[in-house]
């Protein structure tokens, strides 16, 4: 947390100046740009340095924004070196106890910076150039980066921009950024190396986030990085340019810094990348190493392990088969320049492989059998995930090398006789390790295929069943010593090379019988194989469907099945071929055959009964269009007929034409049957009385079935002519005299309280 000048002050007069003047650095604005690059940051005669130029803000006091700083006895990790800020250079001598935020909008950024980091809007720029050219292949330096923006939430958004940018000189290649996250392309920025903030933005590259700085830090930020190195490889005779800038983004508030280590700027050699495991990439036990300068010319060579000389080393490459620090010393010939270089080397074990014993069976005893190697895998690696692909050679030399031109090409069914051959795998570091296996054959053989046989008890008789293949363990390994599991396989093939198994239930593949094979295993090895057929058998007697069946009027019905079963379980408790159905309701038996199998079958009992007519409905007197309705009682699906041949469903029958007609009603279950006699009448509707014997009296046609009825005939006027009886009918006459041709009516009483109206035509 920052403390301000009058709370500082406060501070000091309460602590009686307790604070040493010597806990903070110290800046000095007055070098030059040649001074501090020269004097403070090459020192070296590795490399030549020209051109040297600067740029940032004077400010009105004539302080710069750049200098000198000298840790004196303060804990900053570089004793002395260059600052370059966004700021005077003074601002940042420490203690952390004001927020400097000082600059001017008139005060610009840069460009190339800008292009570097994908950025637009910097300000307040300063920057330090000049040109080199090297004596050797590579260049580096140390620094850290400060910031005020090292703040609250602020690492989640907002970051300074700096940038080392290098090129060769006098070309137009885009510079090359060596501000970077260590192994990475991200610029190094507050936003890009910073902790948890929580409830905002998560930890980013922590590991190279130095801390907040308290009150009493070296230096007046916030918070900085850890020591960084910037590096690159270069050309030895070559001029390169390089540009060291930093600036405000978006805006000039909250101010950043890049301390540069004196004397850091080291050309050297390159020894290539560190061999670590934090890195991927160490050395596997037993490989020698092989450390390789890469500095042309005669030059004179001293190597060093973890800072003592080693004795008689002096040539170019050094071979290691040790870890440690590793660094040489070149001091090229004709020169002053000594390059030096460092590596550090750390050796992880190779992979430690199980050798293992393969016992597969052989099914023709030929002595020449299939293994599946892939199945090895595992126990060769004992189950390490960090292991990779096991690979398989008939050749040790081949697999210590791990050549995959050599590995077996087939190890999922590698054909082979009994023999030793050897496996490889490789850790995440490609470290090699090797385990022996042994190929033995099984000698037990089972000529005798078994039968496990099932009923097909899923409820679709088809032949197909669900077997659970644990059920058949027990049969297989009958007599054989304790201790064997067994797995199922669709063909010996697969039982060989344990591919395909068979998982519990298994359904056989053919109809009725199908063959599998069961693999009998002593720990991981092939004990016997042996073939197992599974049956399929069923209960499927002919017309064993379910039937419906009717009891008429109560009466108990006898039901038989066939007598070849050799068990009955009837639902009302009989247990032989037949039984009596004595009350409506379903009715199962259950037969088993030689197998054992079971068959099931239902009957319904309806009840039903003979019909009873207990009326008939008749509209007559309609000529063509009569109808007929029987009404009867009792229980029963009835079927109805007006003459004894064709029955229908409907008690009503139409268009029925006058006459003589026997009903019958009959039940559709055979349980019985009624009768009636009816008529249907109808009336002439006219008569020619004109004695040719030919319709010369009007009467209604099967009257005499009615001997009651009684027929009235009036004229148009209501005058009574005739009452007539159904025997004699109407021969036109009134008191003997023929009445002449005009329309009569007619009312007849049947005297079963029934009366029908209506009028005809006497025609003369």
């Amino acid at each position: 947390m920052k403390i301000f000048k009058s709370q500082f002050l406060i501070l000091l007069i309460s602590c009686c100046y307790s604070l040493g003047y010597g806990q903070y650095i110290q800046v000095d604005d007055t070098y030059t740009a040649q001074q501090l690059v020269q004097n403070v940051l090459l020192n070296s005669g590795c490399a030549n340095a020209t051109n040297f130029t600067f740029s940032g803000d004077p400010f009105s006091s004539g302080a710069q924004s750049f200098g000198y700083f000298n840790a004196g006895t303060s804990s900053f990790p570089f004793s002395e070196g260059i600052v370059m800020s966004t700021c005077r250079a003074r601002r940042t001598e420490g203690p952390n106890n004001n927020l400097i935020d000082e600059g001017q909008v008139a005060w610009q950024g840069d460009t190339d910076l800008e292009q570097a980091l994908n950025i637009t809007g910097t300000f307040n720029a300063t920057i330090i150039e000049f040109d080199f050219t090297p004596l050797t292949s590579a260049i580096s330096f140390d620094y850290i980066f400060a910031s005020e923006e090292y703040q609250g939430t602020a690492p989640c958004r907002y970051s300074d921009g700096f940038a080392f940018l290098l090129k060769e000189a006098n070309s137009n290649e885009p510079y090359k950024n060596l501000a970077l996250i260590p192994n990475t392309d991200t610029p190094v920025l507050v936003t890009t190396v910073h902790p948890d903030i929580p409830g905002r933005c998560p930890a980013i590259n922590e590991m190279y986030f130095g801390g907040y700085n308290g009150i009493n830090a070296p230096i007046n930020f916030n918070g900085q990085t850890v020591v960084l190195t910037a590096r690159s490889n270069v050309i030895a005779g070559r001029t390169y340019h390089i540009k060291l800038v930093i600036a405000d983004h978006e805006n000039i508030r909250y101010d950043s810094a890049i301390f540069l280590r004196g004397g850091s700027f080291d050309v050297g050699t390159n020894l290539g990348p560190d061999r670590l495991i934090a890195t991927q990439n160490p050395i596997c036990n037993g490989t020698p190493f092989t450390i390789q300068t890469t500095e042309s010319g005669s030059n004179t060579y001293k190597w060093f392990v973890n800072g003592s000389e080693i004795p008689g080393e002096t040539n170019s490459n050094l071979v290691v088969n040790a870890p440690g620090n590793y660094a040489v010393e070149i001091t090229l010939a004709s020169t002053t320049c000594v390059a030096r270089g460092e590596i550090t080397i750390e050796y992880v074990p190779n992979p430690s492989l199980v050798n293992t014993t393969a016992l597969q069976c052989d099914e023709d005893s030929d002595g020449t059998t299939i293994f599946n190697l892939t199945r090895l895998s595992s126990i060769i690696t004992g189950n390490d995930p960090n292991y990779g692909l096991v690979s398989f050679y008939e050749n040790i030399a081949d697999a210590q090398v791990g050549n995959i031109a050599a590995a077996i090409t087939n190890p999922g069914s590698y054909t082979s006789t009994p023999r030793t051959i050897y496996a490889s795998a490789q850790n995440s570091f490609g470290c090699n390790g090797v385990a022996t296996i042994t190929l033995q054959i099984s000698g037990v053989s089972f000529p005798l295929v078994l039968d496990y046989e099932s009923c097909d008890l899923d409820g679709d008789i088809d032949g197909f069943y669900a077997f659970d293949l644990n059920d058949i363990d027990s049969l297989v390994l009958n007599g054989l010593p304790s201790g064997l599991l067994v797995r199922y396989f669709p063909t010996f093939q697969d039982a060989l090379l344990e591919t395909n198994v068979l998982l519990s239930p298994a359904v056989n593949q053919t109809q009725f019988i199908s063959r599998i094979y069961a693999k009998i295993i002593n720990g991981s090895d092939c004990y016997g194989i042996r073939a197992v057929d599974l049956y399929v058998n069923s209960n499927t007697p002919p017309n064993f469907g379910d039937e419906e069946v009717f009891l008429c009027d109560d009466i108990p019905l006898p039901i038989a099945i066939a007598t070849n079963f050799f068990s009955y379980n009837w639902s009302n408790g009989d247990t032989d071929f037949s039984t009596d159905l004595a009350a409506p309701g379903e009715y199962t038996v259950t037969v088993t055959n030689r197998d054992g199998c079971e068959a099931t079958k239902t009957f319904t009992a309806i009840a039903s009964g003979a019909p009873t007519i207990t009326s008939v409905d008749i509209d007559d007197f309609q000529g063509e269009a009569n109808t007929v309705t029987i009404n009867v009682s009792g229980i029963g699906t009835w079927e109805y007929s007006l003459d004894g041949v064709n029955f229908q469903t409907s008690p009503t029958f139409v268009n029925v034409l006058p006459g003589e007609y026997e009903i019958v009603v009959r039940d559709q279950n055979l349980c019985g049957s009624d009768f009636e006699d009816i008529i249907v009448l109808n009336y002439p509707t006219f008569f020619t009385p004109n004695d040719d014997t030919y319709n010369d009296v009007w009467n209604i046609e099967n009257l005499n079935f009615y001997p009651t009825a009684s027929i009235k005939i009036f004229d148009r006027y209501g005058k009574l002519l005739k009452e007539a009886s159904p025997k004699n009918g109407w021969d036109g006459t009134y008191l003997g005299r023929k009445l002449p041709s005009d329309d009569y009516w007619f009312v007849l009483e049947l005297g079963n309280g029934r009366i029908i109206r209506g009028h005809f035509s006497l025609k003369g």
